[in-house]
This record gives C-alpha cells, sequence and structure tokens, in this order.
C-alpha cells in the first residue's frame, strides 16, 4: 500500500469513526416530548425554526408563557418583531450574559429561582440537543425538557456542527456552572 493509500484510508476511517460516535449526539440526540411546564424558553442561534416550534409549544399550552434569548443585533428584524409583538400570552426576552449556551443556562436558572419555576422546555436545533441538555443542566436546577426544531440541513452544515458542538463539548467540561451562584445542586 503506498503512502497516499494509507493516508485516504487513514482519513477514510477517522471521518467513519467520527461520524458514527457523533449520530446520538448530533443527529438522532434524546429528544423530550413536551408536557406541562412553567415557561418554554427558546436558545439563540439560526433562525431554523426554532421560534416557532418553540410559540406553537405555548399555543398549545404546555406553558403559559415563553422566553427568547436574544443574543442578536438590534437590528434583527426576526427578534424585534417577536420581542415587540403582540400575543395571547406574555412574551419577554433576554440578552444571555456571556452570549453561550452557558449564558442561556444562568439565565433560565435565574429566572426559574425567581418565579418560582420547576419545569422548563428549552428549544434548539437537533446538532444543539444533547451540548445544550449537558450545559443548562448545570446551571439549572429544576426539570429540564429539551425540544428540537428540525430544519433541513446541508451536509456541510452538518459537518461544521459536529465540529462547532464538539469543540462546545470541550470548553464546558469543567463541573458546574461559571457563576457558582447558580451552579445546579445535582
Amino acid at each position: 500500500m503506498s503512502k497516499a493509500s494509507k493516508i485516504v484510508a487513514i482519513s477514510v476511517s477517522a471521518l467513519a469513526l467520527t461520524t458514527i460516535a457523533g449520530w446520538p449526539l448530533y443527529v438522532s440526540p434524546k429528544v423530550d416530548e413536551p408536557q406541562s411546564a412553567d415557561a418554554v424558553v427558546v436558545l439563540g442561534g439560526a433562525h431554523d425554526g426554532r421560534e416557532e416550534v418553540g410559540l406553537e409549544l405555548v399555543r398549545r399550552g404546555y406553558a403559559p408563557r415563553i422566553i427568547f434569548s436574544n443574543p442578536y443585533s438590534d437590528n434583527d428584524k426576526k427578534m424585534q418583531s417577536i420581542c415587540n409583538g403582540s400575543f395571547d400570552f406574555p412574551v419577554d426576552c433576554f440578552v444571555p450574559s456571556p452570549s453561550t449556551t452557558e449564558g442561556e443556562g444562568l439565565e433560565i436558572e435565574r429566572l426559574a429561582r425567581l418565579n418560582g419555576w420547576t419545569t422548563v422546555i428549552a428549544v434548539t436545533f437537533v446538532p444543539h440537543i444533547s451540548r445544550a441538555r449537558f450545559i443548562i443542566s448545570q446551571c439549572y436546577s429544576g426539570e429540564l425538557l429539551m425540544v428540537a426544531s428540525r430544519p433541513d440541513l446541508s451536509i456541510g452544515t452538518w459537518a461544521y456542527n459536529y465540529v462547532y458542538q464538539t469543540a462546545g463539548y470541550l470548553r464546558n467540561l469543567r463541573a458546574g456552572c461559571a457563576d457558582s451562584r447558580f451552579s445546579a445542586a445535582r
């Protein structure tokens, strides 16, 4: 076997192993069935349908209110229409600090303590579900249900998310939240 053939074989094997290892985390993660909750929280990220999924959960009666993470610029038209919109139920928006999933987890815990919430439905998209559950569970001490939007993603977007979500896991391997006041007692 030539050196080039070995490199190709190793590369193909590494790609196959990465795909197999990441499949249950990024492609087919554990997604919860919605049930009664105190609030729906829509996590920031691409406008990939997660906002509509969150709004539909409240319309269907799973929670009386919805909270949107709004890490976007002030001129984001979608978030302006949601955060300044008129709905038949309470809609609030917050800017996470830091502007990460961990910042969202910190705010979920803060709001839960302030409002006496015990159960929250968090909405994000499929590749982010497992990592979001991992991170938010370190910050939020209540019951966390994860629900996903399911946009059509290109192969390139899937590949990017394998790398991005894996890097996000590595950044958050330490135990607990950055802000120890809100680290979940588990």
